[in-house]
């Protein structure tokens, strides 16, 4: 028997995620996102943000990270961003690709999360003149790739000193709702009120389908992103199957039910996990170094998870799902407190 530790990306889709695919699969339907489902997405995110926005639906992260970026980096633009962001490690160079070459500078960001005194060193360190390249957005993880969040105040920080420097702010939000469940605040206050400019905004590994969505917090921000979006080869024909699973993915609340419960189960490995801990457990994942032999006995009794970091380092992430037994975490935690 398996116990899935790897990723959120190996659950299944929930119920409420189904139940509105086949519901949105009984007839016809207008095509390229002029059915009933998409009509309705900015009403329904505005409503969630409390703040009028335009919302794009895409079928995966690499799409709304890429596309987004490429709406607010021109291909000569630079892009600051932990080095560990999803945005390098992860998406195959999918942001330079669809920015037409813009490049990345990186900070080095010990627990994933830029700071403002970060950001400021990175631009000083960068000065743009006509021979280099021009720092047009920031780019943040929440949560981070280290399972770390943000908290509005370091946001509006950053926020502050791009906006200040005339840069604007990206979110790649793939755990946002994670993110949201732990610090137990509005949506707004991580994103728009907190200067954030536009959202990557990630359903998907929290019991969705290939449903992300680009969201901007300024409509006259949005002016050409549709192009972009076809062009990236993300207007779907059949669009109704990604917005209903992003409606009804809010409206049924499942985006905070699904998170807290994932993040809940985190908390009792990380806590079980002891002095073997690398970060504090603020969201689903769980980064532990453990002697290779314990975790290759973890492995042998079932547990699925991640090498991380350097080859041999004796790092390892594990991540809880949606629909994480609490027997499998029980077992998890049991193991690591003996030290199997």
């Amino acid at each position: 028997m398996i116990h899935w530790f790897r990723s959120d990306n190996t659950a299944p889709a929930c119920p409420e995620i189904l139940d509105a695919l086949l519901d949105a699969n009984r007839e016809h339907a207008a095509a390229y996102g002029e059915d009933a489902w998409s009509l309705r997405l900015d009403a329904v995110f505005s409503e969630f943000f409390d703040r009028s926005v335009r919302v794009f639906p895409v079928a995966t992260g690499t799409a709304a990270n890429g596309t987004a970026l490429a709406a607010l980096c021109p291909p000569y633009g630079a892009i600051v961003t932990p080095a560990h962001a999803h945005v390098v490690r992860d998406e195959c160079g999918a942001p330079e690709f669809m920015t037409g070459g813009a490049r990345l500078l990186l900070a080095d960001c010990p627990d994933g999360r830029l700071s403002a005194t970060q950001l400021v060193q990175v631009l000083d360190d960068n000065p743009a003149n006509v021979h280099t390249v021009q720092p047009a957005v920031v780019s943040i993880t929440q949560a981070t790739e280290f399972g770390t969040v943000y908290r509005p105040d370091a946001i509006a920080e950053l926020a502050a000193v791009a906006h200040r420097r005339g840069l604007q702010l990206h979110m790649d939000g793939a755990r946002f709702a994670n993110a949201v469940a732990f610090l137990d605040c509005a949506p707004a206050d991580i994103t728009w009120r907190a200067g954030v400019d536009v959202l990557s905004f990630g359903a998907t590994k929290n019991g969705a389908l290939a449903a992300e969505a680009v969201v901007f917090f300024d409509a006259e921000a949005s002016r050409g992103y549709e192009f972009r979006r076809k062009r990236a080869g993300h207007l779907l024909s059949k669009m109704r199957f990604v917005s209903a699973q992003l409606l009804a993915y809010i409206e049924t609340g499942v985006w905070r039910r699904n998170a807290a419960h994932a993040n809940g189960l985190a908390r009792r490995i990380g806590e079980a996990a002891g002095s073997s801990l690398l970060q504090t457990v603020e969201a689903n994942e769980v980064f532990v170094r453990l002697p290779p032999p314990r975790a290759a006995a973890l492995r042998d009794l079932g547990f699925a998870f991640y090498d991380w970091g350097a080859a041999g380092c004796g790092e390892y992430r594990f991540v809880v799902s949606w629909n994480q037994d609490a027997a499998d975490v029980e077992a998890l935690c049991t193991a690591l407190r003996s030290g199997s």
